[in-house]
């Protein structure tokens, strides 16, 4: 049952979540992406820093410094921030907020009004604060800043996204052997969207690995993406026994 829950919410996520619209600056090259340093994710370490109060990764300070719109992190402290969620109480794989639907439908509706618009913005914040990690409702979110010409504030939301998308993509390069690890099954559409793919197909391999096919883009050789998500299947599992 478990399985058909997540088979479930990837084929929602891969039929109506993402739009090249939605994401208007891919990559135009695999290899940028992988520009800063790639190290694999060791969740003993990071659960071991996070919970210690003398470390610079202490989970509190590192929310206090995102909450604060902190721009000297590290991508090391956005990687124990986005990792070191699987250790907290309120940590859902699955996790949706009420209102991200409704930022969805009024979104596709381009273009916008003045109210539409500030509609986008109040439930986009609302699911934002209910799901902080939800890089579809903070890619709304920077549209319609962008939109009502709240330039500075759109810019912090896009370092946010951009050090998200960071720190997922130095955990490996999206192959066999290094696949990107991420801790909710959408985030595997970020990342193939952000890089300029479109998804076509989903597979879930052995040892919590799926493979997301692409559709062929010129000048790039590439069939499609591994990422693992053992850990948020770990996770689910403890928490949702019955499901």
């Amino acid at each position: 049952m478990k399985k058909n829950r997540f088979l479930h919410i990837l084929t929602i996520a891969l039929a109506i979540i993402f739009s090249t619209a939605a994401w208007a600056q891919p990559l135009n090259d695999h290899s940028q992406a992988n520009k800063f340093q790639v190290k694999k994710v060791d969740f003993d370490h990071i659960r071991d820093v996070i919970r210690n109060p003398e470390n610079i990764y202490y989970y509190p300070k590192l929310m206090k410094a995102y909450n604060s719109d902190d721009t000297t992190l590290t991508i090391e402290a956005w990687r124990n921030l986005y990792y070191g969620y699987t250790f907290q109480e309120d940590y859902n794989p699955f996790r949706e907020s009420v209102f991200s639907n409704v930022v969805e439908q009024l979104y596709y509706k381009q273009p916008h009004s003045r109210a539409e618009c500030d509609s986008i913005e109040k439930y986009a914040e609302l699911s934002l604060n209910d799901n902080m990690f939800d890089l579809n409702q903070m890619n709304f979110y920077i549209y319609v800043l962008k939109e009502k010409k709240k330039h500075a504030r759109a810019a912090v939301c896009q370092y946010r996204l951009d050090r998200l998308i960071a720190a997922i993509m130095s955990s490996g390069r999206g192959t066999k052997e290094e696949p990107w690890v991420v801790i909710a099954p959408e985030h595997e559409y970020n990342i193939i969207n952000f890089l300029g793919f479109v998804a076509t197909e989903h597979e879930t391999l052995d040892g919590g690995i799926d493979y997301i096919k692409v559709q062929p883009v010129a000048g790039k050789n590439t069939d499609g993406f591994y990422f693992d998500i053992s850990r948020m299947m770990q996770i689910a599992a403890l928490k949702f026994p019955d499901i």
